[in-house]
């Protein structure tokens, strides 16, 4: 029997492997939800219950603290069915040793005795952090094992840095060991954000000295402030100054989600970080936004007084006010971390599609199911796109695309056979009515799960029609998408569909048209190009295809047929058929020229 206290329990499998460890407010009634009537499940929970062979449970004091008991047994256990951090990448810190004159530098692994700041989501910019604080504070770079007796006993010598002037010369005493820790003090309280108050410290000192006279040093000051002002005002929000919190956005995406922390302090991003979360049960945004700061307080250590989030986690925990901005400064913060967030997902997607693409290409299409509200996924998609210029050979294209890429070898393309004139909707329905026919009677397993029109209602609803007269329209799900806004047109709904314009679905979609698109006017130039060679020769009696071949590849065009002497235009076709061909092009360049 579990208590009604809060706490974290673990569901273990027949091998007394642990499966899934979760939290509670209440361990009784949170347990108690999943040993339900199956059909009160949904199918990933179903299959977690099914799994479980026994149950043990911890009791702490408070949900914060089962927070973040949660969040070091899923670390060390990684059960299956949890969230799991998607991000394998050990991110860098800036380090700084606990010697005797301190060292500062970049790392990517954690050392007792050592105080780390980070970690950077951006190894440029902790590299930059570095060079400032090289090229202000004149820190060393060696990895001797300086101390004052070594000092004493000129145990070293100094290297290219002192003499470029990168580094103070600590270790042949040039540097006095208060005067080094002075520096690494700034230096670790500019990490910690502390950047307003040094600036305002100098800024005071530098008066001071001015007041007694003492402009050499009160010109020192001024040029640490400056440049201290110049270097952090690039990362420092206007607006919001004062401002000391953490930011969390949360971006989800099917059963992954990616996430952005900021840490800002004195109204300065001081820490950035994206993660991604994969979930293998249903999960609420809420509980991965808490599973997302117990990751991100077990990195960076308490959280500020105010947490800025999107929206609430399923957890409070003591001391820390979780704020919804609607307006303002902490809202423009907010919003900077989603874009950060966005930015994450775009470009894990990109970087799937080169390393995984046959998982990217599953993604995206699951995403264009769930965006059309389809039942099974669209492996198999066709466009149709129609083609005429005046009216004149009217045409249509067909193109495939099969699990998200083109299939050329099944595109199609049609010549208007039954509508006369430029009616897009008529030729529309007889090109969906041709195509389905014949793929019915040869190959009715084949049917695609999606077929896109290009093209607004008109069109969209002439090819229901052919798929309603085929019987098929049960079976195949028909969209129009329409040019000018990119909005998707579905049948019955008087509403459009606006997909987000960076999605990966809507790219698929505008893809198969632009190649249904390119196709049908490929198909339509050769055409217009072949009529309008006929036009002339073909009109002739008594010359064919073969013979205008002849005739083209001989003289190059029909104008210097017409220019050709009787003998020699003979000897080609024959005396009767050259009289005819002369006698006929002359008539009509004197009919032009009248």
């Amino acid at each position: 029997m579990f208590p009604h206290s809060p706490g974290v329990y673990r569901y273990y499998d027949s091998e007394g492997n642990v499966i899934y460890v979760g939290k509670a407010k209440d361990l009784h009634k949170r347990v108690a939800q999943y040993f339900v009537p199956p059909e009160r499940l949904n199918a990933k929970t179903r299959i977690l219950v099914s799994k479980i062979a026994d149950a043990a449970y911890s009791v702490v004091d408070s949900e914060a603290d089962a927070l973040l008991l949660e969040n070091n047994l899923i670390k060390q256990y990684k059960p299956k069915y949890n969230i799991l951090l998607k991000d394998s990448k050990t991110y860098p810190w800036i380090c700084v040793t606990g010697e005797e004159f301190p060292r500062v530098f970049l790392s990517r692994r954690i050392v007792k005795g050592n105080t780390y700041f980070g970690p950077y989501s951006s190894v440029m910019h902790a590299r930059n952090l570095l060079e400032f604080f090289s090229a202000n504070y004149k820190i060393r770079s060696c990895k001797n094992k300086i101390t004052s007796d070594a000092i004493l006993h000129h145990k070293f010598r100094p290297c290219l840095d002192f003499h470029i002037g990168l580094c103070g010369g600590c270790c042949i005493g040039k540097v006095s060991r208060e005067e080094y820790g002075q520096n690494i003090s700034e230096i670790e309280h500019l990490l910690k954000g502390g950047a307003k108050e040094i600036i305002q410290h100098y800024t005071a000192l530098m008066k001071q000295s001015a007041e007694i006279l003492d402009f050499e040093q009160a010109e020192v000051y001024k040029r640490k402030a400056d440049s201290l002002q110049k270097h952090y005002a690039k990362s420092v929000i206007t607006s919001a100054e004062d401002v000391n919190s953490d930011v969390f956005s949360l971006i989800a995406d099917s059963n992954e989600f990616f996430g952005n922390f900021l840490r800002i302090r004195s109204g300065a991003i001081i820490q950035s970080l994206n993660l991604g979360f994969r979930t293998n049960i249903e999960e609420t945004p809420a509980s991965v936004l808490s599973e997302f700061i117990a990751e991100i307080e077990s990195k960076f250590g308490n959280l500020a007084k105010e947490v800025i989030v999107p929206f609430k986690p399923d957890v409070e925990i003591g001391g820390i006010e979780f704020r919804i901005p609607a307006r303002g400064g902490k809202l423009a913060l907010l919003e900077l971390s989603v874009k950060n967030a966005k930015e994450y997902q775009f470009n894990s997607i990109k970087q799937r599609e080169h390393t995984n693409p046959d998982q990217y290409r599953t993604m995206v299409l699951e995403e264009l199911r769930k965006a059309l509200g389809m039942n099974d996924l669209p492996v198999h998609i066709e466009c149709f796109d129609n083609s005429n210029i005046q009216g004149t050979n009217p045409v249509a294209s067909c193109v495939v695309f099969r699990n998200g890429v083109p299939a050329k070898s099944d595109y199609r393309k049609f010549k208007i056979k039954t509508v006369i004139g430029a009616n897009d909707y008529a030729s529309m329905k007889e090109v969906v009515n041709r195509r389905y026919s014949r793929l019915l009677r040869e190959n009715p397993d084949d049917l695609p799960q999606l077929v896109v029109i290009d093209g607004g209602k008109g069109q969209l609803d002439f090819a229901y029609q052919a798929l309603s007269e085929l019987g098929i329209s049960e079976n195949v799900t028909v969209i129009g998408l329409a040019k000018r806004l990119e909005e998707v047109i579905r049948v019955g709904d008087p509403y459009p569909l606006f997909m987000d314009r960076n999605s990966q679905a809507l790219k698929v979609l505008q893809h198969i048209r632009d190649e249904a698109h390119r196709f049908g006017i490929t198909f339509h130039r050769s055409l217009r190009s072949k009529a309008q060679i006929n036009s002339i020769l073909r009109s002739i009696k008594g010359v064919g295809e073969h013979t205008e071949h002849l005739l083209l590849i001989h003289y190059g065009s029909a104008a210097k047929v017409a220019a050709a002497s009787p003998e020699d235009l003979s000897g080609i076709v024959g005396k009767n058929l050259a009289d005819r061909i002369l006698k006929f092009l002359n008539k009509a360049e004197t009919d032009e020229n009248n």
